[in-house]
């Protein structure tokens, strides 16, 4: 089999060749056809994440050794399946929940595998979608999205999934309250569209590059605001005709945190989700006097993922824009991910 891998900590991914898995026991193996590209694999790829004053978290440091194989996106075909598989759907195409626990603690058997303290996620502690076949240690972390373009449908796997489960966390909203989406990259406009998925229109697109702003609007963002402007806050309120209900923080570096948590009414909620990393100083008594909730969301659960693909079949959830390139090209468009250049999702095309 072909992937493409990190081989060093923030170099370009290096195609390798070697042996197709045979899975065994409760093992599935899928023929990969697309794979959707995030942006979680750019901080992967770099090898840590920013945690703030100066220090990083190194993935080297957890045991993660070279080569990995990203990509936690995937979506094919069902090709074989061990013994133990009993309900693997040979022949099919299936999206992969790529969330994957232990499979053992308590976190695991109430179906919070992405809770996991043992986790085997595909593409960060297992080997991933940047490749032409992937291993899936049981049948339950495939899921049927027949009726969606696969190219979309393995977007959900990461990105709608994750931006479900955090706009989750602010529902019921308020018709009338207004939320705020920090980041119109792929991450924000699913996010939006997750919004207005579940029925909630006041939403203001918050993005320090203009230009993502038509999409913005075109996925259903009733406003936007460029926050490195003079007075952001000021002009946020103004939008909102005062306190956000809440925002979902795509971003979540220290102006994107500051800028929410300034703009919340009593009450309110804060979702950070992002990795740009960093710290802020919080006033405790600030946050019990005006009541606040900051929390943090990590991706979701498989049947999270079943209720956001039954979203898309429906036509409640808008398809965001898709480029399909080759998986020969996932390593620019890492490059163009990370310099914020790309408009709404890619998906790496396997041949």
């Amino acid at each position: 089999m072909l992937s493409y891998d990190v081989v060093e900590w923030g170099g370009s991914l290096a195609p390798r060749e070697h042996e197709t898995s045979v899975p065994t026991g409760t093992e599935v193996l899928l023929k990969l056809k697309y794979c959707g590209v995030c942006h979680s694999d750019v901080h992967i790829r770099d090898g840590y994440f920013e945690m703030g004053g100066g220090k990083r978290f190194h993935f080297g440091d957890c045991g993660m050794q070279l080569p990995i194989t990203l990509g936690h996106e995937p979506y094919g075909t069902v090709i074989a399946a061990g013994p133990d598989a009993k309900d693997a759907p040979l022949g099919k195409d299936r999206l992969v929940c790529p969330w994957i626990g232990c499979g053992e603690c308590a976190r695991c058997a109430e179906g919070m595998d992405n809770h996991c303290m043992k986790p085997r996620w595909a593409g960060v502690q297992a080997p991933g979608g940047y490749a032409d076949h992937l291993l899936i240690p049981h049948p339950r972390y495939l899921v049927d999205a027949d009726g969606i373009d696969p190219a979309w449908a393995a977007t959900l796997a990461c990105s709608g999934l994750t931006t479900y489960s955090a706009v989750s966390a602010l529902t019921p909203i308020p018709a009338d309250e207004w939320v705020a989406v920090l980041g119109a990259g792929g991450l924000g406009l699913m996010a939006i569209g997750m919004l207005r998925a579940l029925g909630h229109e006041r939403i203001v697109s918050v993005d320090i590059n203009p230009d993502k702003f038509p999409a913005a609007i075109e996925e259903g963002a009733a406003a936007t605001l460029d926050p490195s402007e003079p007075d952001a806050v000021k002009k946020l309120r103004k939008i909102a005709g005062g306190l956000l209900f809440g925002a979902v923080d795509l971003m979540n570096n220290a102006d994107t945190a500051t800028l929410a948590m300034s703009s919340i009414r009593t009450g309110g909620r804060v979702i950070m989700v992002g990795l740009y990393g960093g710290e802020v100083p919080i006033s405790l008594v600030m946050v019990v006097q005006r009541a606040l909730t900051i929390r943090g969301s990590s991706v979701g659960t498989v049947d999270e993922l079943k209720q956001v693909v039954e979203l898309a079949r429906n036509g409640k959830l808008k398809q965001i824009p898709i480029e399909k390139r080759p998986l020969s090209e996932v390593s620019r468009t890492l490059d163009e991910l990370k310099a914020g250049t790309i408009v709404g999702r890619v998906v790496a095309e396997i041949d």
